[in-house]
């Protein structure tokens, strides 16, 4: 037979699991990071090739210089940053819909603690103007939308991490 005090724990219960997500990273917000690494899916390798280091290498960079005193070499967190997507725009001028001549960079910013357990997982998607990167007749235009993209994705981490 199902009592008051029944229905009453399975309530308190089942309010507790929905929490449990959100508690995570607000714990983790703040924490100290001690190493960075950012890694790309087999995926991003492939379609990008010699790209890749290039974007990683930024996004490492631009973590390591925005995270200021929540860096902490020797501290038991470790930051991953998983490229997921790449996209850059065809379309360079600057469309007139929203969204069309965007370039896009989404990554999975996950931090975990001294024994490897995941503490917070973020899914980030960044976007610049494809056009933002300067002058579009620049034969070496894309490299510089990939950097933005980098250190746009990198300040997005930040704030996450920042709560």
């Amino acid at each position: 037979m199902i009592t008051r005090r029944h229905v009453l724990a399975s309530a308190l219960g089942a309010t507790a699991l929905a929490l449990a997500p959100a508690i995570s990273p607000a714990a983790a917000q703040g924490a100290a990071v001690g190493t960075i690494r950012v890694e790309a899916l087999p995926s991003v390798v492939e379609a990008w090739g010699p790209n890749v280091p290039m974007v990683k290498a930024e996004l490492a960079k631009t973590l390591t210089e925005i995270l200021g005193p929540t860096l902490q070499r020797g501290a038991g967190t470790r930051l991953v940053v998983t490229i997921g997507r790449l996209w850059l725009a065809s379309d360079i001028r600057g469309g007139r819909f929203s969204g069309a001549s965007d370039d896009y960079l989404e990554s999975t910013a996950t931090l975990y603690d001294r024994s490897g357990r995941p503490l917070a997982s973020y899914p980030i998607r960044s976007t610049e103007s494809s056009s933002g990167a300067g002058n579009p007749q620049v034969a070496d235009v894309d490299p510089l939308r990939l950097r933005a993209l980098a250190r746009n994705n990198a300040w997005w981490i930040r704030h996450y991490l920042a709560g």
